[in-house]
C-alpha cells in the first residue's frame, strides 16, 4: 500500500489471516501453521523491543512447549527464521522488522503475556490470542518528543557533571542534548532513516551547545574555555542497549545476533562521532580537559550519586520506560556508577576493572529486586550501565583519527574497547550467579 507517496520497502503481516479462525477451540486444538503464526509473532515483537535472541528464544520455546511443538530458531538483529515440528508436520516461517529500537514498556508486556501463556493462553483461541497482541503492538510511546527531548537534556547534563564539567557546561549541555534529541525524537516518529536521524540530532546537538555558550558569553558575561563540553551534548545517540545485548549474545554464542547488535552499534557511533567531528572542524572546537572542580571527596560522592541517578533515569525514559523501571533502574545504577567512579579514584582500579564491578553490581542488585518488583530484568540491568558506555573515548578516539594523530588516538580506542567488553561481561557473570538457566549452554 502506498502512504504519502512512500512507497514501503516491508509489507504488513494480517496476522488474523493465521488464527484458524475458530473462536471457541483453544489454540492447543490448531494446525502447526496456525500455533507458529502465534509463536513467530510474539518473538518477532520481543526483538522489535530491542532485547537480545537469549531472550526471544526463550519466550519462543516456553510458547512452543505449552503447544506442544518443537521449535528450532535462528534470530538476527532485525529477522526471524524458525521452525516448528510436532512429530508429523513441519512449518518453516521468516519474519523481519521494518526497523529495530528499545521499548521497555512493550516489552514488559510481552513479558507477562509469555508468563501467563503455560496456564492461562494454551485456553484461548488463536484469535483471541492475537488479539491480545494487537493491544500490545498499538501501545505508542509514552513521550513525546519534547519529553524526550527533557530526558535527554536531563541524561546528558549529569553526565557532564560525572565527566568532569561545571555548572556551564551542564547548562550548555542540557540545551544541546534537550535540542538534538528532541529532532531525533521527532524524526523517528516520521520514520526517518537511521543515518539521517543520527547525522542531524548530532549535529544540531552540538550547534545548541556553542549557541547558548556563546549567548551566555555575549550576554551573562561567562569566561571563555568552556568549549570541552559540547561531546556531552552528543551522548544521548550512544547506542549502550545494543552494545550491551550484543556482548550477551555472544556470551551464548548466538553469534549472528551478537554480530549484527554489534554491527548496528558501531554504525551509530561512526556516523556520531564523525559528524561531531565535522562539527567541531566547522566550529573551531577541541576536546580539551574540563578544569577541575575542586570539590570534596564527601561532596564529590554525593553529587555523583545523584547525577547518576538522573542520567539512569533520562536513559530509562528515553528507553520508553514507565516511571517505575526508571527510577528502578535509577536506584542500581546511582549505586553501581558510582561505586565504578570512586574504584578508579580512590583505589586506583583501572577503568575497564572499575566497569566489570560496577556492572557486576548492577545485575546482581538487579537480580534482587526484579524478584520482588518482576520487571524483566533487561530493562532495568541495560539502563542502569548505559551510563557507564565511554562515549567520551570513542569520540575523542575518532576526532583524533580525523586529525591524523594516530598515536593520540590509540589510548581512547583502546581504553572504549576494553570497557565496553567489560560491560556486558559484569552483567554476564551476574546472570550466571544468579540463573541457573542461564549458566549451562542448553
Amino acid at each position: 500500500m502506498v502512504k504519502d507517496n512512500i512507497i514501503p520497502n516491508h509489507m504488513d503481516i494480517y496476522w488474523h489471516d493465521y488464527t484458524g479462525h475458530v473462536k471457541d477451540k483453544p489454540i492447543t486444538e490448531a494446525s502447526v501453521p496456525v500455533k507458529a503464526a502465534l509463536i513467530g509473532r510474539v518473538g518477532l515483537m520481543l526483538l522489535s523491543c530491542g532485547t537480545g535472541a537469549w531472550r526471544v528464544r526463550s519466550a519462543m520455546n516456553l510458547l512452543s512447549e505449552s503447544l506442544g511443538v518443537t521449535c528450532t530458531a535462528s534470530i538476527g538483529l532485525m529477522t526471524i527464521v524458525y521452525t516448528c515440528f510436532d512429530g508429523h508436520k513441519t512449518f518453516t516461517n521468516s519474519l523481519a522488522l521494518n526497523n529495530t529500537g528499545v521499548n521497555t514498556l512493550k516489552l514488559d508486556k510481552l513479558e507477562r503475556f509469555v508468563k501467563k501463556f503455560p496456564k492461562e493462553g494454551v485456553h484461548k483461541s488463536g484469535e483471541q490470542l492475537h488479539s491480545e497482541l494487537d493491544e500490545i503492538q498499538k501501545l505508542k510511546g509514552l513521550y513525546t518528543p519534547p519529553k524526550l527531548g527533557l530526558a535527554a537534556a536531563f541524561a546528558c547534563a549529569a553526565f557532564t557533571f560525572l565527566l568532569g564539567g561545571g555548572p556551564i557546561e551542564m547548562l550548555c549541555a542540557f540545551i544541546g542534548a534537550g535540542a538534538g534529541n528532541f529532532l531525533r525524537a521527532a524524526l523517528i516518529k516520521r520514520h526517518y532513516t537511521l543515518y539521517m536521524c543520527t547525522i542531524l540530532s548530532v549535529a544540531l546537538g552540538c550547534l545548541a551547545y556553542i549557541a547558548a555558550l556563546r549567548l551566555g558569553e555575549m550576554f551573562l558575561h561567562i569566561p571563555g574555555g568552556h568549549e570541552a563540553g559540547y561531546i556531552c551534548a552528543m551522548l544521548f545517540i550512544i547506542p549502550g542497549f545494543p552494545f550491551i545485548t550484543s556482548g550477551i549474545d555472544l556470551a551464548k554464542l548466538d553469534m549472528r545476533s551478537g554480530l549484527e547488535r554489534l554491527a548496528y552499534a558501531v554504525i551509530i557511533v561512526v556516523n556520531a562521532t564523525i559528524t561531531a567531528w565535522v562539527m567541531a572542524m566547522i566550529l573551531g572546537l577541541k576536546p580539551n580537559d574540563f578544569p577541575d572542580l575542586a570539590l570534596s571527596p564527601e561532596l564529590h560522592l554525593i553529587l555523583r550519586l545523584i547525577a547518576s541517578f538522573v542520567g539512569v533515569f533520562g536513559f530509562s525514559i528515553m528507553f520508553n520506560s514507565p516511571f517505575r523501571i526508571a527510577a528502578s533502574a535509577a536506584l542500581i545504577g546511582a549505586v553501581a556508577n558510582t561505586l565504578r567512579l570512586e574504584l578508579v579514584d580512590l583505589a586506583g582500579f583501572p577503568a575497564a576493572v572499575a566497569a566489570f564491578v560496577g556492572s557486576l553490581t548492577a545485575g546482581l542488585l538487579a537480580s534482587l529486586l526484579m524478584k520482588k518488583l518482576g520487571y524483566p530484568r533487561i530493562s532495568v540491568t541495560v539502563p542502569s550501565i548505559v551510563i557507564m558506555v565511554p562515549g567520551l573515548y570513542l569520540y575523542r578516539a575518532v576526532y583524533n583519527i580525523g586529525e591524523m594523530s594516530l598515536t593520540l588516538s590509540a589510548p581512547w580506542l583502546v581504553s572504549a574497547l576494553l570497557i565496553i567488553m567489560m560491560l556486558p561481561l559484569g552483567l554476564i557473570f551476574a546472570r550466571i550467579i544468579t540463573d541457573r538457566s542461564f549458566r549451562h549452554c542448553t
